[in-house]
This record gives structure tokens, C-alpha cells and sequence, in this order.
């Protein structure tokens, strides 16, 4: 589920957190789910989707590469 980028910087919603649905006095309430994280969780959640290649190759020509057929 996406959840609007300015409703998640509300709510304190960082990308991949996990949420909770309540349903309370006829409204659908979302709430993060409280958990307990390693630093390193935390570091790879941040980091997350945000590599990048200047490389434009098909799925193809990147599985090519990685079996080292090309």
C-alpha cells in the first residue's frame, strides 16, 4: 500500500515501515508498528532503492553480465 509522502512525513513513516489498521469511531486509523531494530536494519532501510546505475541495460543484458556471458 502506498501511503502520500506528506501523510508519512505526519506520522513519522519512513519507506518499508510496517503499519497496523485499527478501525475506531467509524475511521480507519494507521499506526506504525512498534518494533525493536538493529542499527544495521536501520542503515540498510535508509538505503534502501536509493543505488543507481548510469548503466542502461535491459534485464537481458544484465543477466548476460552476471552468468559472465558477455
Amino acid at each position: 500500500m502506498t501511503i502520500p509522502q506528506n501523510i508519512r512525513e505526519l506520522a513519522g513513516l519512513k519507506p518499508y515501515d510496517e503499519v497496523e489498521f485499527e478501525y475506531r469511531n467509524k475511521q480507519i486509523v494507521v499506526k506504525p508498528v512498534k518494533r525493536a531494530s538493529t542499527p544495521g536494519e536501520e542503515a540498510i532501510a535508509l538505503l534502501r532503492g536509493s543505488g543507481t546505475s548510469k548503466l542502461e541495460l535491459s534485464a537481458d543484458e544484465w543477466l548476460e553480465m552476471t552468468r559472465g556471458e558477455r
